[in-house]
């Protein structure tokens, strides 16, 4: 044993950062478990770096904070002119050309400083570079009970005792690990020439970071050489052997949930962050291998190995073909590749799309309705509110979910409730519902939630 808290949390990411953070502001004690050297997930590890307005809470604190330190970069229309409409550009494609836009990142190194001097100075025990191996339970009754979860570092495996414990691992590790019921990812998926039946997860993607990248010289070549996809650069590359078949890879045929999202990845994909002339890129995962990133090491492995080897092609290919990147070059790339469609968790409700789009209200609504904007059906706008019960997982009386861990049908993380405010937004619920359980001295499933949080 070296540690025993009245609450555990494992995984640092926003859900798991803001859940010890607002823990142990409110008189618990707390040990944070996370596998990498800073807090943040993917956001900071995984480089997705993406600001957002204060929704509240910790949201807006971590907002503020991460301005205050300097590592907020905020591209507009007036910074990078033929931005808006270019089919290069990750999110703002879909905006008429020359449309006003902001787009807003913090830098992910610095804001992982942030963080972790937030978690330092509440109090949190943080255990960096700890990996989580396996799940004491304490058996009996309808539901068990966690007692201590079992880590690797460089101390060895070592055990972590507590009273409630909190599943911030963004693909719900620690519930599938105490054995609570789970869906695996994927649902209904694009039917294609070689479907197969199976329900394909949505794919994960690597993020990597260049700099020196003169857009404007890009622009100039897509309006001169009616090259808008950069289709003629990329036939050039491939025709010389320089380009493999599935870097650039045609758009999969067929209809989902998400459209034509994430199904293929035909060009370049672009979003500027930490500064001008620096630009986020996407590998994602081929859609059509069909890997399960979250449990199953030979995929992750396999993610790992071609992804990378994809950021170094395309990385020679941007420098050698196309004008604008001339002078660009690699600055990061991310410790691990993003699980966009992990497990989820049936719990105590499972909160579906039909839920959403009915604005269906809950006793235990943890929050106000609020209004999310769908991008897969017609960017529409729906109004809605989320039970307590969706962080309850079934069979295990001491755990409770956060962020894309929650008890959700697949269709809703993924299309609107996996980004950063809200995961951070649900880590500050589940914090204060453990420190609540922990000072009445009861499980989180016999807590009364009565009012909404935010």
């Amino acid at each position: 044993m070296t540690a025993d808290a009245d609450i555990v949390v494992v995984g640092a990411g926003p859900g798991g950062f803001s859940a010890a953070l607002k823990a142990q502001r409110t008189g618990s004690s707390v040990t944070l478990i996370e596998k990498y050297d800073m807090p943040g997930g993917v956001h900071t590890s995984g480089l997705q770096g993406s600001a957002n307005t204060g929704v509240g809470g910790i949201h807006t604190e971590l907002m503020e904070k991460f301005l205050a330190a300097g590592c907020i970069y905020t591209a507009t229309e007036k910074t990078h002119s033929d931005w808006a409409g270019n089919p290069l550009s990750h999110y703002e494609k879909n905006l008429e050309p020359d449309a006003k836009f902001i787009r807003s990142s913090f830098d992910p190194s610095g804001a992982g400083h942030v963080m972790a001097t937030m978690l330092e100075e509440a109090g949190v025990q943080v255990m960096y570079r700890s990996t989580l191996v396996d799940v004491d339970l304490n058996e009996g009754g309808k539901n068990s009970s966690i007692d201590r979860v079992i880590v690797e570092n460089a101390s060895g495996q070592t055990a972590i005792k507590g009273k409630i414990f909190i599943d911030g691992t963004g693909t719900a590790e620690l519930a599938a690990r105490s054995g609570a019921p789970f869906v695996r990812g994927g649902g209904p998926q694009p039917e294609t020439a070689d479907w197969d039946g199976e329900c394909r997860p949505i794919p994960g993607g690597l993020l990597w970071i260049m700099s020196g990248i003169d857009f404007a010289k890009v622009a100039a070549y897509q309006k001169s050489a009616k090259d808008p996809l950069l289709s003629k650069l990329i036939e050039q590359a491939r025709s010389a052997g320089d380009i493999p078949p599935d870097l650039y890879r045609p758009r999969m045929s067929g209809s989902g949930v998400y459209g034509d999202y994430y199904i293929g990845h035909p060009t370049l994909d672009l979003s500027p962050i930490q500064a001008d002339g620096t630009y986020i890129l996407w590998q994602n995962v081929p859609y059509e291998w069909e890997l399960h990133m979250d449990d199953t090491a030979e995929d992750e492995a396999r993610a790992d190995e071609v992804l990378r080897s994809f950021v170094e092609v395309e990385a020679q290919f941007l420098k050698k073909y196309v004008p604008g990147f001339e002078e660009s070059y690699i600055t990061n790339i991310g410790r691990f590749v993003g699980v966009r469609d992990g497990r989820h968790p049936i719990g105590e409700y499972v909160f579906s799309i039909e839920d959403a789009i009915s604005g269906k209200s809950f006793s235990d609504a943890v929050t106000a309705p609020m209004t999310k904007t769908f991008y897969w059906d017609g960017f529409k706008s729906y109004s809605f509110e989320i039970p307590f019960r969706c962080f309850l997982p079934k069979t295990i009386d001491n755990l409770i979910l956060t962020g894309a861990s929650l008890s959700f049908t697949y269709e809703t993380i993924f299309m609107v409730m996996r980004n950063f405010p809200w995961c951070t937004q649900t880590g500050e619920i589940a914090g204060y519902a453990a420190a609540l359980s922990i000072e009445q001295n009861i499980s989180p499933k016999k807590l009364e939630w009565k009012t909404p949080y935010f």
